[in-house]
This record gives C-alpha cells, structure tokens and sequence, in this order.
C-alpha cells in the first residue's frame, strides 16, 4: 500500500507473491475496510472521489457505490481509493502517539523480513501481464520496465527457474479467458479483448487449442455448474 498526492490524494494497492487476476472479493472487502478506518479515524463521512479495481465485474456494483459514495470503475490498470487532496489534513480523532510508535516499529520488523524473502517470479510476471493484456502490450520488454528490470535480467531469471515467458503468457490467457466465462454478463467478444486477442475468431481458436473446448462450450459448463 503507497499513498502519494499529485492533483488527489491516492492510496495505491498492490499485490505480492499473490496472484491479483484471480482475486475480486479480498481486494473489494480491503477496500471497503480502508475506507471505513479512514471515516472513523477522522469521524466524518469520508467519501472517495473515485474507487479503482483492476477487477472486472458483470453484475451491479450499486451496494459499493452507495457505501462508497463514488463511482466505481472496474477494469481500471491499478487498484487505488482516491480522495480529495484535502483529506489528507484531516485530523486523526483519538490519536495515540505511543501506539504509533509501537506500530511503526512492527511494521519495520515486518518489512525487513518480507525482503529477505525472494517472492514467486511466475506470480510477480503474471501481475504484471494481466493489465497490459487488452492493451496488446503483454511483451517481455514491457513486463520487465513493469518489475523494474532490464529485458534481458527478466529472461535469465526466468531461464534460471525453469520458466518460459510465452508459455506463462498463453497460460494466463486461458486461466483469466475462463474466469471470465463464468460470468454471464461479459460478452465473448469483450473477453477476447480482455486477454489480449484482437477478435473473437483467433481467441476461439487459441482458446480451444488451450482447453480442448471452445468459449462457448466452456461457457455453458461453466454456468450449468452453478
């Protein structure tokens, strides 16, 4: 979690050694906490100017917005609360200077060992790829400028670990193509978009070259089970 201000005061939220693209309640319901702590911290009605999820979603978000007060924009290429600059003046009601330290220090302590941990290449790439995907920017070059590396330290590190980037490019493909089948609401076509295939034919093909079936057969058993 990073705060920064430019125009707006942002909380940014990123994932580690866990893979994002799978995930849409855990991020929901941290956001939805954080802005909680935020309104009770300062007591006030603290709204958001805009939520972003990287997350898609089908079905209608109206209980977010209500709570959230903002609107919502799903598919966004970062997770982020953004506020009005204003409210990072606001006053902390009840603040304990103790128990800040207190958890300063912890949280130093909790760092220091997270660094000293060498976190899963595979996951750390694969949450990279997933918002370049619709973008048609999912290359090596780019994930690796995303990890803040070099191209060619990206493809030893991979080489290193057994890995190949193509290959955790096409499986990632097919892992989000089905995640996202299993929502009514998102149209074949914009799923095709979404994981990078610029029409539905190529990803039909790609896809049941993949799986053995295609979009719309996954789709089906996918619904059928629910």
């Amino acid at each position: 979690m990073q705060c920064f201000e430019t125009r707006n005061f942002t909380i940014d939220l990123r994932y580690a050694d866990v893979a994002r693209h799978s995930d849409r309640q855990q991020m929901e319901c941290l956001v939805t906490w954080l802005i909680r702590i935020c309104r009770e911290s300062t007591d006030r009605r603290l709204n958001p100017i805009a939520v972003h999820f990287i997350h898609r979603r089908g079905d209608g978000s109206s209980e977010l917005e209500k709570f959230f007060g903002c609107r919502i924009e799903f598919g966004a290429d970062r997770d982020q609360i953004i506020f009005d600059k204003e409210a990072k003046e606001l006053r902390i009601v009840a603040a304990d200077p103790y128990l800040n330290e207190m958890l300063l220090e912890y949280c130093d302590q909790a760092l220091a060992y997270r660094r000293s941990r060498e976190g899963p290449l595979q996951i750390n790439i694969e949450n990279a790829i997933t918002p370049l995907l619709p973008h048609g920017k999912a290359r090596l070059g780019t994930v690796a400028e995303t990890l803040g590396v070099s191209s060619r330290t990206l493809a030893r590190r991979l080489a290193v670990e057994g890995l190949n980037f193509g290959e955790i490019l096409e499986q990632l493909r097919s892992d989000l193509a089905t995640h996202y089948l299993g929502d009514a609401n998102l149209p074949i076509s914009e799923i095709a978009w979404l994981v990078g295939y610029q029409g539905v034919s190529a990803f039909s093909h790609g896809y049941k070259r993949r799986t053995g079936m295609s979009p719309k057969n996954m789709r089906d058993k996918l619904l059928a089970s629910h």
